[in-house]
């Protein structure tokens, strides 16, 4: 038989188990090829599910971007339209592409969207809620007691959509001008956002939602950018090159285009001979053969005027048996001669 503890015992290992072991902390140790102290080193914690790829400064400047792209794509669909229709950008984000498309509803409105020059895939989402609305107006309705069905659309219905989709990717190469010049265009449509893998799942995209507002209805669009179709234009993304880029190339065209149209314009030169004062019985009175004279001498130069301004002091005379003024200075607008 065991033999049984009394309760000297027991107490003593219950005291001792109460004592918490002093653990020693292993110091923190940073390896690499650089031999230096580790007291200058920043250490984050990196989650690997949502790695960042694209720095907070490329995410303003996609967002500044897409943010144009909403305006003119509002103002193009309410044309189209004949309604009032809102397009603002409602969040700017970067994650996998199994996150984007686990958010999206399905049965859903999914174009492959490709451009030439870009490796690669992008994703246009445009959600029932709004589709359907559209679709309802397209066909003369109001949307007033409009139901939203959970299904696939029709034939017929994605035709009608897809005027909308080809505004959007006009307004999308209108938006991606100033970094380069595109030409977006559908390449698939899809309903079912789980069928279609333009990139793996755990590939960083960055994702871009709009909200729609159409009269009594609104709804989402989500616009997904793979990182590496984006990747060869990361560094004309940072904010300050694509601004002085765009500012600059904005300025050099509109001085070119305006010179240009300037050197074709036509103008009104006329030349101011003399100046008098009459009554206005005398001007009721005057009639051909009458003669009126001036205070301002033959010989003394005249007054040659563009557009109505005073701009130079010439002469009078002939060239090639036609009366000519010979520009001899330029003058102010109010000198007096």
């Amino acid at each position: 038989m065991a033999d049984v503890l009394d309760q000297s015992q027991v107490d003593a290992i219950l005291a001792a188990a109460a004592v918490q072991p002093h653990v020693q902390s292993a110091e923190t140790r940073v390896y690499s090829r650089a031999r230096h102290d580790n007291a200058g080193f920043e250490i984050r914690s990196y989650d690997f599910k949502r790695p960042e790829r694209v720095s907070k400064d490329q995410m303003r400047s996609l967002q500044t971007l897409h943010e144009g792209f909403a305006r003119n794509f509002g103002a193009g669909l309410s044309g189209f339209l004949r309604t009032i229709v809102e397009v603002k950008v409602a969040t700017c984000e970067q994650m996998t592409y199994s996150e984007f498309t686990s958010g999206l509803p399905n049965p859903t409105s999914f174009n492959l969207v490709e451009a030439q020059g870009l490796e690669g895939q992008m994703c246009l989402e445009i959600s029932p809620l709004i589709t359907y609305p559209i679709i309802d107006r397209l066909l003369g309705g109001n949307s007033k007691d409009l139901f939203i069905p959970q299904r696939p659309m029709t034939l017929i219905e994605t035709r009608l959509i897809g005027n909308v989709t080809r505004r959007a990717l006009a307004a999308l190469a209108e938006a991606w001008a100033g970094i380069k010049a595109f030409e977006f265009k559908v390449a698939g449509t899809e309903s079912n956002p789980q069928l279609v893998q333009i990139v793996p799942p755990n590939e960083v995209v960055v994702v871009i939602g709009f909200e729609l507002k159409a009269s009594n209805r609104a709804g989402t669009m989500n616009l997904c950018i793979p990182y590496k179709v984006i990747e060869p234009l990361m560094v004309q993304l940072s904010s300050q090159s694509w601004f002085n880029q765009s500012r600059s190339s904005a300025g050099n065209e509109s001085q070119s285009r305006i010179a240009s149209t300037l050197s074709q314009a036509g103008l009104e030169l006329t030349g101011l001979l003399a100046e008098t004062t009459m009554t206005l019985r005398d001007l009721v009175n005057l009639a051909p053969g009458d003669i009126v004279t001036t205070s301002h001498p033959a010989s003394t130069p005249v007054v040659l005027q563009i557009e109505g301004e005073r701009k130079f002091a010439a002469h009078i005379g002939q060239f090639k048996g036609k009366r000519a003024l010979r520009i001899v200075r330029p003058i102010a607008a109010s000198e007096t001669i």
